[in-house]
């Protein structure tokens, strides 16, 4: 069966889409707005560490991957701790999870698009590791970081209780928030 048309993408990092149209092939380049995914992803599994099976994380919740909290619809839910879970599992739940954070950072800030490559990297870092609805809450940090105030926002983000539940990371994304 021909399909009318086909959408391949050729390198998710960044390069090039490529679309069959009625036999027409035609390239253009992937929006350079985009967050670069394999970089976020390389310093999450950093920041979460990448475990192949599941645990309970500081707060006692079954989890695994590269922070990957159990959900309920999930074939892992009921499962007991050290059960192994597969490379293939976990990267996939990592690529649900990364784009819920995506989301979540454009439902939070109007002004994702036009964000510098680094500041997209620190808000979607820090949008795994609380959620919209924590971060929401950082009133004067989202605000500065809305209006490009990247200083003000890092001075904000230290501000907070996150700031000394997670002081190592934390500082790390403030500090590099500070020299964008």
């Amino acid at each position: 069966t021909r399909h009318p048309w086909l959408i391949i993408d050729i390198l998710r990092k960044n390069l090039a889409f490529i679309c069959l149209l009625g036999g027409v092939i035609m390239f253009f380049n992937k929006d350079s707005n985009d967050i670069d995914i394999d970089q976020l992803k390389e310093t999450l599994k950093v920041d979460e560490g990448v475990v192949y099976e599941i645990y309970h994380d500081h707060l006692g919740y079954p989890t695994f991957g590269i922070g990957h909290l159990v959900l309920e619809d999930d074939p892992e839910c009921g499962w007991s701790v050290g059960e192994v879970v597969s490379e293939e599992r976990v990267n996939e739940c990592f690529e649900k999870d990364v784009q819920t954070v995506i989301e979540d950072c454009k439902k939070l800030h109007d002004g994702w698009d036009g964000y510098p490559q680094e500041v997209k990297q620190i808000v979607a870092n820090m949008m795994f590791n609380m959620g919209l609805t924590r971060l929401s809450k950082f009133k004067r940090h989202n605000a500065a970081l809305q209006s490009g105030d990247w200083k003000e926002a890092a001075k904000e983000g230290r501000d907070s209780l996150w700031y000394k539940q997670v002081t190592n990371r934390a500082e790390r994304l403030m500090s590099r928030l500070e020299t964008v």
